[in-house]
């Protein structure tokens, strides 16, 4: 999997069509997925063929070079082309509403749309180009992250992760477990302990399959075992992504770690959220206002396709949480680790 990791990406552009992992069929089988079309795109951000808010950026602005491909062979003006570009732009940021990282690549698209004087055919080729810097800038980026999250690993420490911010989540390395891969290059004595992350199991799916091939010691517990294992003394610290980051810190994460966060607090564990500034959005000052994606029932009543419960049950299956700034250490992002207080140190890292 080292090898994986270094050499394919999750998401690629490939010729005229988007190439990336079907993560809906992991761990069972791992196989690859051509997008040909914008509607395929918005499908597969929707169905989390592809998930992990770097990589749904990557592809949301993938989408946007796909359905300008198919406009342009509609023979319609520069004016009107600009137009239904845009206005697929902003259909696909509707595709999934929490992480952030979407809305930021597209309206990067967005922004070569309007401030290009090219013809059709120059503006879909300068969309390709950007999209592809985007993908090779990601991996960069969480090269970054996970150097500076080594730093403040303790030697022979057993991390917890919630969910899965690995190479899977990205193009290729990660964010939290960037600062896994990047600690255990160092540090071959570092170990890891995996939340399943009900009720999708990213966490038991994703995350134990990246780090056991490649050789990194990995314990699968479940959502509600991490207090009885802090207490034991058994966790030294905890590393989870981002999908949207406010202004003042506050951080929208995969449902569940807002308690993780709580019990790292109680027992005076080190809480850290890593994630690329493209996860930061300053236009929102609090948590308060980041919107949760509601998701299909089905993902907490069923387990492979198999009822678990009783079926006249309610249901209510919010994506996310947001674990409020006050519970986090720091914010390990490319331009070194942010810390409290994060409305400044958020501002000077924009700076930088």
């Amino acid at each position: 999997m080292a090898e994986f990791h270094s050499k394919i990406k999750t998401i690629e552009w490939v010729d005229n069509f988007s190439k990336m992992v079907d993560q809906t069929l992991l761990p069972k089988s791992f196989e690859f997925v051509n997008i040909t079309s914008g509607q395929q795109m918005y499908d597969a951000i929707k169905t989390m063929i592809v998930r992990g808010a770097p990589a749904i950026g990557v592809a949301g602005a993938h989408g946007v070079v796909l359905y300008a491909q198919e406009l342009a062979k509609e023979n319609l003006s520069c004016e009107d082309f600009v137009k239904k570009l845009l206005e697929k732009a902003d259909y696909l940021i509707t595709s999934r509403p929490t992480a952030v990282n979407l809305k930021w690549a597209v309206e990067k698209q967005k922004d070569l749309i309007k401030e290009s004087n090219a013809d059709i055919e120059g503006l879909v080729e300068k969309l390709k180009e950007n999209g592809i810097k985007l993908e090779n800038e990601d991996i960069a980026i969480n090269k970054k992250i996970g150097d500076y999250g080594a730093e403040v690993v303790p030697k022979g420490a057993t991390i917890l992760t919630h969910c899965n911010a690995g190479a899977l989540a990205t193009v290729g390395y990660g964010t939290a477990l960037g600062v896994v891969r990047s600690a255990f290059a160092n540090d071959p004595t570092i170990q890891v302990f995996a939340d399943e992350t009900r009720p999708r199991q990213q966490g038991a799916r994703i995350t134990t399959l990246e780090l056991t091939m490649d050789g990194i010691p990995t314990t699968l517990i479940t959502d509600g075992m991490c207090s009885y294992f802090m207490k034991k003394g058994m966790i030294d610290m905890v590393v989870v992504g981002a999908d949207r980051i406010a202004a003042n810190g506050d951080s929208a994460n995969k449902i569940g770690t807002y308690t993780v966060a709580i019990a790292a607090k109680y027992h005076n564990i080190p809480f850290y959220i890593a994630a690329p500034l493209s996860t930061i959005d300053t236009s929102i000052k609090t948590g308060d206002e980041i919107v949760i994606e509601e998701r299909s029932h089905e993902e907490v009543t069923h387990i492979n396709g198999d009822w678990i419960c009783a079926k006249d049950v309610n249901v209510i299956n919010p994506g996310f949480d947001v674990t409020p700034h006050e519970l986090i250490a720091g914010i390990i992002t490319e331009k070194g680790i942010l810390r409290p207080d994060y409305n400044e140190s958020i501002r000077k890292a924009f700076e930088m």
